[in-house]
């Protein structure tokens, strides 16, 4: 594979690798970050700072070829972690549970670790400011529901609980870091924490004041349209949504009987179960950003601590909500060990095998299905993966793959042509039409589910 020694913003997202970060745009003073027609957010700006080749962009872009892999970059931050697995990444210690002090749990949507880790960081001065997704106000239909900011009290940090699938980028706030003088953590998904330690590399000032990186696992990034057509669904414009709840917490329910709820203008709210939703089966791919496709890590192998859902049996039946955290800083496996001792974490231990069971669906997208991705005809800039091409594969699986990503592609298109024709009908209608395709071949039963599964053993060899 040809060395790629520059790119440009605009050679990124053409390629379908720009996962919206807001990486590029942080660096350099004309850069912006907008959101196109497909509600994703891409490069904006000045067609010189778009169109022009950059050495420290293919250095910075963390789908970039030439940039530093997961593995490089975990090396380097953790040179001595005791355990090491491919699937997992190195860790110092990795626990299950939830936090057991005041209602960080019941406040989250899993089991609070995530706000009760950046709440303690501030706490203990460990950090003046962290950096993390919370809601937006709103006033109209175009306006954004999520953002990140800096939030430097345990209140605004709480005001920030819940999960958000929906795009957001990190320019201002990196911008902030710089202009500000203090101690971060950022919050984010593997590819935006690793972005961050790209970027810290490049930029001293980042390289000092970013402190800590607090990683969530991420199965993809969904687009701001999925938000739009949880409204349409549920009889409602967007312009009359001011706040949605991705997964509406209900103790007496499974932890992954996901609910959305609409908190309406008129004070009022609508929910629906993600399974009754067109496109609430998160497996499918709807609205998954094309950078996904090519993403190979799952549990933020880069963040000095990640969280994730425990979806193994007895907790994903547990509606309060567990996490599974790994930890590979020396100093925040000591400040969850003390919160443990004191009982006000309830954990317990667990290893790299547990880790990987709780996330088995991810990993199989992320391993399998990408080494079969990777032998698929690309345009522009050529993944670079841990992950060898393969077409050693099942044909069965080999068809999820292939309808998982044709869903992906159209459901974008269908949803544009669909908004702009006013008629939600006709991307409800493609919808229900590409799920039943897909659900045919991934769960297929009686002779159609016998026949593909003597295929598949029939041509296993690729």
């Amino acid at each position: 594979m040809p060395c790629i020694d520059a790119i440009s913003p605009r050679q990124v997202a053409r390629s379908g690798l720009c996962i919206g970060c807001g990486s590029c745009a942080a660096q350099a003073p004309t850069g912006q970050m907008q959101m196109n027609r497909f509600g994703q957010f891409i490069p904006a700006g000045p067609a010189a700072w778009l169109n022009a080749p950059s050495a420290q962009l293919a250095l910075t872009c963390p789908f970039s070829p030439a940039a530093a892999d997961e593995d490089a970059i975990a090396a380097e931050r953790f040179p001595h972690a005791p355990y090491r697995d491919s699937r997992t990444g190195c860790f110092e210690a990795a626990w299950v549970g939830h936090v057991a002090e005041s209602d960080f749990r019941e406040q989250g949507s899993s089991g609070g670790l995530v706000s009760w880790t950046a709440s303690e960081l501030l706490r203990r001065g460990l950090v003046d400011g962290v950096a993390h997704v919370v809601g937006l106000p709103r006033g109209n239909g175009d306006e954004p529901f999520f953002g990140y900011r800096i939030s430097r009290s345990e209140a605004e940090i709480r005001a920030g609980s819940r999960s958000r699938y929906y795009p957001v980028e990190m320019s201002a706030v990196l911008g902030e870091m710089r202009e500000r003088p203090g101690r971060y953590a950022v919050v984010g998904i593997p590819c935006f924490i690793k972005a961050v330690h790209l970027l810290r590399y490049q930029d001293p000032v980042l390289r000092e004041r970013i402190a800590f990186t607090l990683g969530l696992y991420c199965g993809h990034m969904k687009s701001g349209r999925l938000t739009e057509s949880f409204a349409w669904q549920m009889g409602q414009r967007l312009d009359a949504v001011t706040q949605l709840d991705f997964r509406a917490k209900n103790p007496d329910r499974p932890a992954n009987w996901y609910t959305a709820e609409l908190t309406l203008k008129d004070g009022g709210t609508v929910r629906q179960d993600w399974w009754h939703l067109v496109d609430g089966d998160w497996g499918s791919g709807f609205f998954q950003s094309s950078a996904c496709n090519f993403c190979d890590d799952v549990m933020a192998e880069t963040a000095d601590i990640s969280f994730g859902d425990a979806w193994v049996a007895p907790y994903s039946s547990d509606g309060r909500g567990t996490n599974v955290v790994v930890v590979r800083d020396p100093a925040l496996r000591v400040l969850l060990e003390d919160a443990i001792a004191e009982d006000r974490l309830d954990l317990q231990p667990v290893d790299a095998d547990f880790l990987a069971a709780t996330q088995a669906a991810g990993l199989r997208q992320r391993r399998e299905g990408l080494a079969y991705r990777l032998t698929w005809a690309h345009h522009g800039i050529q993944p670079r993966k841990r992950v060898a091409p393969s077409r050693k594969l099942a044909l069965k699986r080999r068809l999820i793959y292939r309808a998982r990503s044709a869903i992906s592609r159209w459901s974008h298109s269908v949803f544009w042509l669909s908004r702009r024709l006013g008629m939600p009908s006709l991307y409800l209608g493609w919808g229900r039409m590409a799920l039943g395709i897909y659900h045919g071949v991934a769960y297929s039963r009686g002779p159609l589910g016998r026949l593909l599964d003597r295929l598949s053993v029939a041509n296993t060899d690729g």
